[in-house]
């Protein structure tokens, strides 16, 4: 059989469906948001393929079956097995990195234990193995941070937020707040002032810094000190109470004892080559590493050469995906999702296997235009090996690649579910169907960038001096009063420049949030605004109770509507009583969650719809409540536009909630939808309609990451038009974005290059979207150059 046959498709909104899907190619499914793509792909297709994995266990194992649902569709044939890669995470280890999921790290280890020599005097008391390098083993981990390569320190700033106050006044603010301790470690604090003539009612700025220092470190047969105090109280106490507290206190720095390499001394002093250790290695970029065992390779002797041989293959497949300026001890929680997608596929690759069915979910999240070229060969790579490559994306260069395509709409939720066109290449731009995509397709070349540029309010935030990371000392200004686009090639210095700098010095001045920003000379400026705002794509919430209604704060509203109902006083139900996060009305079985986490020792775990509630989260009493013969559980299973046009009228409050969800486009997403179950995109654009829905100051700047992630051509309209009433308002918007519809309709770009690791850092090019263009050196001015930007007054 040469093709993938669905028949009769029926999960969420799809429409009784039947399409064909042809094997060893690479099939592109599109379609505007909530259109039925995910339903198809991974709820139908993905899904029957992990049943039937599931049914071809062992029957020691035969109990897991009934947790997995069979898809409701007629019948699915051709199904290969089917492997997903996703851009979600299944796990937030801080001790997972790019070396530990691609494997390179466990072939470094083996060559140390091989051909490693102990430099410095170091003696093993023991013949070293892999585990004597490995951070995630007692034996080549460092002590201190337990190979985590960074600690969580005492930060003088954040006991002392307030230098105006005296100590009676409460500078120390610890001291206010750990209850009983403060009195032991109050009185042997004011004990040792007296004694030494500190005036604790004077403002502590204007105490000495000996004085000073005293008082936070200690002073040895005198007084212990706040800080040694702190640490000690943390390191002894069971109390998470007590711990969270002190946290308050803690920032999380690179360990001073291993440098942030995670490896303890012994393990940091075995070398290979001309002196170069593991931990050095690690730090490269995967470019810089590739090339360090080319050059190995040439002169290995034969049984290195077989251990150096795949870790090259391996840097190669990284660099191949737009990898190449990741560093192998790079934590993967510190990753965008496109990147640890990127990184799943090159380990799939490295895999070699074939006859698969590769599902991917927006692989060119994150991804220059142009880097989707050597993404394109990398798939193509999958589909040389005999494999089928589905791929959900709205990327006109990956659509127009593709062998096969798959348009799903018309519109979204209940208005989409249908297949508009299933066919290659050729037909779909003539296609006469009703399909946003092919219509886009064919016109994308008309469409206007944003016609007048703003001026700003000619006030800047400027950042002198940066050079965190690959940054090479830069300065770079953001106008305010704008909507500014960061750009360049992956790798090129934007998150850094933006989130580890700009966010965190903000946050830090504005809100005294704990991170410090990245390594700068200075900042100015920050006086011009009051609130910064940064949306990234972290998950809302990482258990099935956390969902859309709850996050954005609408469910508050529908909660205390049912409680006023008339059954509801007869039954003497309050509020409380329809909350699913404690006890009352809540299924107790599954605790509210709807689901039951299964532990499958052998796969990540899994979670099935609870036998007792059956997915509604609540009990039967409370079901047993309804409005126009709908319970709670009915509205949480609406989707936003079903529930504003169902509740509306009836609880006004939820209204702005819902219509700024609808905004964003998340018009299709349910209110009750778990939050384990959101794309990063989506979760990022739920995140942005709660901002948008509280009451804007005017002098706030928003920093989004690629808000445009998982959104059609269309639905990207829509949120443009959101965020340039934004700026209208006189707020600033800052966005990393590689979509080029975006940056011709932003007001100022900043772009960053040329390349990506250590060849990018640098600002290629800064001003109007036509003045980037003329930007020689500027790549992103090449792609936009493509596209028809239509002049204005004031580009």
């Amino acid at each position: 059989m040469n093709s993938i046959t669905i028949r009769g498709a029926r999960c969420h909104n799809l429409k009784n469906i039947t399409v064909s899907i042809p094997r060893g190619k690479l099939i592109v499914v599109t379609g505007i948001s909530g259109s039925g793509k995910s339903s198809l792909i991974f709820d139908t297709l993905y899904a029957e393929g992990q049943r039937r994995y599931l049914e071809s266990l062992s029957g020691s194992s035969h109990h897991f079956r009934e947790l997995r649902e069979r898809p409701d569709v007629d019948a699915i044939d051709g199904l290969t097995p089917t492997i997903s890669i996703s851009q979600t995470f299944t796990a937030f280890n801080p001790r997972s990195t790019v070396g530990t999921m691609s494997d390179i790290y466990d072939y470094l280890r083996i060559l140390f234990t091989r051909i490693g020599v102990a430099r410095g005097g170091q003696v093993f008391s023991i013949t070293p193995t892999p585990r004597s390098f490995s951070f995630n083993n007692p034996l080549g981990a460092c002590e201190k941070c337990e190979g985590l390569g960074v600690r969580l320190l005492i930060d003088p700033e954040l006991i002392l937020p307030n230098k105006r106050l005296s100590i009676i006044e409460g500078a120390i603010k610890p001291l206010m707040r750990l209850g009983s301790e403060r009195s032991h470690l109050w009185k042997t604090l004011i004990a040792y002032a007296r004694s030494n003539s500190i005036d604790t009612s004077s403002p502590v700025g204007a105490i000495s810094a000996l004085a000073s220092a005293a008082i936070l470190h200690g002073r040895e047969g005198e007084f212990q000190g706040v800080i040694p105090h702190l640490e000690k109280y943390y390191r002894e106490t069971d109390s998470p109470y007590v711990r969270a507290e002190i946290e308050q206190y803690m920032r999380e720095s690179p360990c001073d004892f291993c440098r942030g390499s995670r490896l303890n001394n012994k393990a940091r002093s075995v070398v290979i080559g001309e002196n170069i250790s593991l931990d050095m290695l690690t730090a490269m970029s995967i470019s810089d590493l590739r090339r360090f065992f080319e050059k190995s390779l040439k002169i290995a002797p034969r049984m290195e050469r077989l251990l150096i041989q795949p870790i090259r293959e391996r840097l190669e497949l990284i660099e191949r995906v737009g990898l190449s300026y990741l560093t192998l001890n790079r934590s993967i929680p510190t990753l965008a999702g496109g990147e640890v997608l990127r990184l799943r596929i090159a380990v799939q690759i490295g895999i070699a296997l074939s006859g698969v069915t590769y599902i991917l979910d927006e692989p060119t999240q994150g991804l220059h235009a142009k880097n989707i070229s050597d993404l394109l060969h990398t798939l193509a790579s999958l589909c040389k090996l005999d494999n089928t490559v589905i791929v959900i994306e709205h990327d006109r260069a990956i659509i127009s690649a593709a062998d096969y395509i798959i348009d799903m709409g018309p519109g979204a939720g209940e208005n989409g579910g249908r297949v508009l066109y299933a066919g290659d290449q050729s037909g779909f731009q003539n296609a006469n169907t009703d399909g946003e995509t092919a219509r886009h397709m064919r016109n994308y070349k008309k469409s206007r960038a944003h016609i007048k540029r703003r001026a700003g309010n000619g006030k800047h935030i400027i950042i002198k001096g940066a050079s965190e990371h690959n940054l090479k000392f830069i300065d770079a200004s953001f106008p305010l009063g704008m909507l500014v686009g960061v750009t360049g090639v992956s790798g090129s210095g934007k998150s850094t420049l933006v989130h580890d700098i700009l966010a965190r010095a903000l946050s830090q001045k504005l809100h005294r949030a704990k991170h410090p920003p990245g390594a700068h000379r200075e900042i100015s400026g920050i006086e011009f605004i009051d609130k910064v705002i940064t949306v990234d794509q972290s998950p809302i919430g990482r258990t099935p109770r956390s969902n859309p209604a709850t996050f954005i704060g609408a469910f508050m509203y529908i909660r205390d509507f049912f409680a006023t109902l008339p059954e509801s006083k007869k039954r003497k139900y309050g509020k409380g009583y329809f909350s699913f996060n404690v006890p009352g009305g809540r299924c107790e079985t599954c605790a509210g969650n709807g689901e039951v986490r299964i532990e499958m020792y052998f796969l990540p775990c899994m979670y099935t719809p609870c036998g007792e509630c059956g997915g509604s989260r609540y009990s039967r009493d409370a079901l047993y409540i309804k409005w126009k013969m709908k319970t709670i559980a009915d509205i949480l299973a609406m989707t936003v536009t079903e529930a504003l046009n169902f509740l509306g009228d009836d609880i006004p409050q939820i209204v702005k909630y819902l219509r700024t969800l609808g905004e964003v486009g998340l018009g299709y997403l349910k209110l009750g939808q778990s939050a384990t179950t959101l794309s990063g995109g989506e979760a990022q654009r739920v995140k942005l309609a709660t901002e948008l829905s509280r009451r804007a100051t005017g002098r706030t700047l928003y920093i989004l990451d690629e808000p445009t992630t998982g959104l059609h051509f269309e639905d990207i309209k829509r949120l443009l038009a959101v965020l340039h009433q934004l700026v209208d308002k006189g707020n600033t918007v800052v966005i990393i974005e590689h979509n080029l519809d975006v940056i011709k309709g932003a007001d100022w770009v900043i772009d960053m290059g040329p390349g990506g690791g250590i060849k990018g850092g640098k600002i290629i090019a800064v001003g109007t979207p036509r003045e980037i263009m003329k930007a020689k050196a500027s790549i992103t001015g090449d792609y936009l150059k493509k596209l028809d930007v239509r002049k204005s007054k004031n580009s």
